[in-house]
């Protein structure tokens, strides 16, 4: 019975340790802004000395941008954001634009809007992939630049080889729009969908397909004996009794040997064979720390994440100006996402902030378990919210009101207006194939 009350307890702690260090953050922010207009700001010419974030996805956008904001106007520094994609890519809502047409555009959100509020010539944004990480500079894939730097931020997530419904693997935004019209062509056109993997990305994309699709056949794969294994059971059942009202049909403690496209089946481990016209695979993502394994291989752990200090920078002493955070960094975060990733980037900001002022490095990571909340749809006008800390949970069953989910808000975090986006001029027609 006092479980709940110390969850509460708990949480409330949380909350105020995180509104404290956003209002230490913020403050600083300010007098920057107030010194930049006041004294003026070192030119771009001026300051010579690179700070390198490598991904802008949550954690390298949010860590570029408190960097940049937090500088003092006079710095010699400035952050170089190097960012293969075209847009902000919001991959919470990726399962649900697999299945619900009009509003694929909308997952893709400009770059821009909050590093534009930073003082003249601290950041500079270089739309290009990192070939190579060097012991002093990167050098790029597409124009062969070498840029080099003081510190270097290794940001750049996971990925998943298949893409959809985890991950769009397009750097365009119009490329990214078409790679989920043809996954909800495929969800459409199919009388039987089978989905293997039963995290978020599944149960959502599973649960949503047999929401909108009645009548069709939805199948389910997981290997673990409950879905959502890695949280509570209170968020198991829940999941599971979705499913169950839904009409999905759920295989736990199974796997799929094989998919015959052709024949139209899936294998089983069991040698069980299954109708498939259309299967979505929600499984194999993977932390992206090639680009650090020439440079330093000590600082690359079995799973393939980077090593790293409490302080965030990587695992190699003959590294000390390289930090690594997200998911990409091996921070044995139990349940990764946007919170945590943007979490570890506040203090890399942070200790950056300080080594460019002349310090040294102090602020330090622990996991938190309020970072582990998830929101969980199941069904399009359904979800529950969850939080837990191992020994006890809570659970929010809500109403979902909107197709598009909460997309609108995260235009705003990124400092733009909701679905205003000048690159879609001229390509409305892309919206209704």
């Amino acid at each position: 019975m006092l479980q709940t009350p110390r969850l509460y307890a708990k949480l409330v702690g949380y909350i105020i340790v995180t509104l404290f260090n956003e209002l230490r953050r913020y403050t600083n922010a300010t007098l920057v802004r107030q010194q930049a207009r006041l004294l003026g700001s070192s030119s771009a010419t001026a300051r010579d000395r690179n700070i390198v974030v490598i991904g802008a996805s949550f954690a390298g956008e949010h860590d570029a941008r408190l960097v940049s904001a937090s500088l003092p106007p006079r710095s010699p520094y400035r952050v170089v954001v190097i960012e293969p994609n075209s847009h902000f890519q919001f991959t919470w809502v990726l399962p649900r634009f697999c299945v619900v047409k009009g509003h694929e555009d909308k997952a893709f959100i400009p770059y821009g809007g909050l590093v534009s509020k930073v003082p003249e010539g601290a950041v500079r944004w270089v739309k290009d992939r990192v070939g190579e990480v060097r012991e002093a500079s990167v050098s790029l894939e597409g124009s062969g630049e070498h840029i080099p730097y003081e510190m270097l931020v290794v940001a750049t997530g996971s990925g998943v080889q298949g893409g959809l419904p985890s991950r769009v693997n397009e750097t365009d935004k119009l490329e990214g729009m078409k790679r989920l019209q043809a996954m909800q062509a495929g969800i459409e056109k199919a009388d039987t969908v089978v989905v293997v993997g039963g995290g978020a990305a599944g149960v959502e994309v599973a649960t949503d397909a047999k929401a909108l699709y009645p009548d069709k056949t939805i199948v389910m794969v997981h290997s673990r004996s409950a879905l959502m294994h890695r949280f509570g059971k209170g968020l198991q059942d829940a999941a599971l009794k979705a499913m169950e009202r839904l009409g999905v049909e759920t295989i736990l403690e199974e796997r799929v040997v094989d998919e015959d496209a052709g024949a139209g089946t899936v294998t089983l481990r069991s040698g069980r064979k299954i109708s498939c016209d259309f299967f979505i695979n929600c499984t194999g993502q993977k932390p992206l720390s090639d680009l650090l394994s020439h440079l330093s291989p000590s600082a690359i752990s079995p799973t393939g994440h980077i090593r790293i200090k409490p302080t965030l920078q990587i695992g190699d002493d003959n590294f000390p100006n390289i930090y690594a955070c997200g998911d990409v960094a091996d921070t044995k975060t139990p349940n990764p996402n946007a919170r945590s990733a943007m979490r570890q980037a506040a203090v890399v900001a942070d200790n950056i902030v300080r080594v460019a002022t002349g310090k040294e490095p102090c602020y330090t990571y622990n996991n938190m378990w309020a970072d582990g909340f998830i929101k969980l749809t199941l069904g399009l006008d359904r979800s529950v919210s969850h939080i837990g800390d191992g020994r006890s949970e809570l659970l929010f069953p809500g109403k979902e009101t909107k197709e598009e989910l909460m997309v609108g808000m995260c235009w705003w975090h990124m400092g733009q207006k909701a679905y205003e986006d000048p690159y879609m001029d001229g390509k409305d027609g892309v919206k209704a194939d």
